[in-house]
């Protein structure tokens, strides 16, 4: 039997108390090209049997990024994951633990969440950070609201390196809020002058480093500028290995870090769940958004953990609190602090050189290419390439000989036609040098 607790009357009635016409009235702020036009091309009602016979099939039609040469990064990239992460992250007191509103017989759940947000500390050079945010993206809009919170300014300098995603939702998150957020144009080989933009509204100037087509940066000096005119300077990393090769985000001064952890401890996982991460400076630490868990001691001097701050607005009165994220993503956080704990310093920096090393000799394959021109003078683990044709139908095409090769930028700018023909490749750990031989051999055909 379906289960269909509400009647058609009860939905008026519902619909008639809030003052709405019908249930299409309340989606009226999704884009209508975001809207389906009709039922999804799925049979009305199945079996159980027949419902995995088909999900079999549909999955059976993707390809896994380990099945193929792949270069794919921009924000989401393959890295190994021993089997003990994914062993221990399964055990029954990490798997169905849940949110810390007991801390006395949380204990396991707190020291896990503390120990993450030591090792995010550490990493990026800050004072504190928070138990996680939903992904690197939502954090980003979280640092934007946050800066408006400690400069009451509302004028935001964004990047045009910084990734479109995170730009879409930086402006999401402002929408309501009345702020004036300025987004620079993509600036793959040439210097963003930034700070001639702002002005005595300005509240925070966001860049990423490495950037969206993979520069390295050092901005100590616009963090400098922008502190003597009381303006924050957030930092975004979206390739949190790059910091284990990398000057630190702290080292150059930023006041607000965001980053997404999903290179550690997680998989790709098309697309998701991933782990936001989210670090300030201790002074800023009551406006930060989400939780925060501490270290102390009980009644008895034994050694223990709390959770310090709460602002979210389910624990705390509405008006007070300094985000509507309403959890952490507690489980790919335990993943990335076991993969870490399990790497430490040495390992964590060794990881780094192996993907930067891996990347250099990719470059070095593709410089020989007719038809390849590398953008960068400087990156990590990924970089990007101008190629003599366009970049969607060469990968189309190298996807036909069971290649993944990169990210093409067009896909996230669309109406850049100057930007066609550039493709962002990522190389990690995993990326062996088979793969990189037959990916330049196949791609020289491909150009010719």
């Amino acid at each position: 039997m379906r289960y269909l607790p509400l009647s058609a009357d009860d939905r008026a009635e519902m619909l008639d108390k809030i003052g709405e016409k019908n249930i299409d009235d309340l989606f009226v702020d999704v884009p209508k090209y975001a809207l389906l036009k009709g039922l999804v091309d799925l049979p009305l009602h199945m079996t159980e049997m027949e419902v995995e016979q088909n999900f079999s099939a549909f999955s059976s039609r993707n390809v896994a990024a380990g099945d193929v040469p792949f270069f794919v990064g921009a924000g989401a990239y393959r890295h190994h994951v021993p089997s003990s992460v994914d062993y221990q992250i399964q055990r029954g007191e990490f798997l169905t633990a849940y949110t810390p509103y007991q801390p006395e017989i949380s204990q396991g759940t707190l020291q896990t969440l503390y120990e993450f947000q030591s090792q995010v500390a550490q990493i990026t050079g800050m004072d504190v950070a928070n138990a996680s945010m939903y992904d690197g993206s939502t954090g980003c809009g979280e640092a934007a609201l946050m800066a408006r919170r400690i400069t009451r300014k509302k004028r935001i300098i964004v990047s045009g390196n910084l990734h479109p995603h995170y730009i879409e939702v930086v402006k999401s998150a402002t929408k309501f809020a009345d702020d004036v957020v300025v987004v620079n144009d993509p600036a793959i080989n040439q210097a963003e002058n930034l700070l001639a933009q702002v002005d005595e509204t300005t509240s925070c100037v966001i860049v990423q480093n490495p950037d969206f087509f993979g520069n390295i940066n050092d901005f100590t000096a616009l963090a400098h500028a922008l502190h003597e005119q009381k303006m924050l300077l957030v930092v975004v990393t979206t390739e949190i290995v790059a910091l284990g090769a990398i000057k630190s985000p702290g080292e150059m001064g930023a006041d607000i870090v965001v980053g997404e952890g999903q290179s550690i401890g997680n998989g790709l996982n098309y697309g998701g769940p991933y782990v936001g991460l989210f670090a300030t400076r201790q002074k800023y630490v009551r406006q930060m958004p989400g939780r925060l868990c501490g270290e102390t001691t009980d009644a008895e001097g034994k050694r223990g953990f709390v959770l310090t701050l709460s602002t979210r607005e389910q624990h705390i009165r509405r008006e007070k609190a300094t985000s509507n994220i309403c959890t952490n993503a507690g489980l790919c956080t335990l993943a990335f602090t076991i993969h870490m704990s399990l790497l430490g310093e040495k390992g964590y920096r060794h990881l780094a050189k192996l993907n930067h090393a891996g990347a250099v000799k990719m470059a070095d394959k593709l410089r020989a290419i007719d038809g390849v021109e590398i953008l960068n003078a400087t990156f990590f683990n990924e970089f990007t390439v101008r190629l003599n044709k366009d970049a969607a139908a060469v990968v189309e095409e190298l996807v036909d000989r069971d290649i993944i090769a990169g990210v093409p930028v067009s896909r996230l700018y669309p109406d850049r036609p100057e930007l066609a023909n550039h493709l962002i490749i990522a190389v990690t750990e995993t990326t062996s040098e088979d793969d990189m031989d037959i990916m330049t051999k196949e791609l020289k055909e491909v150009l010719k």
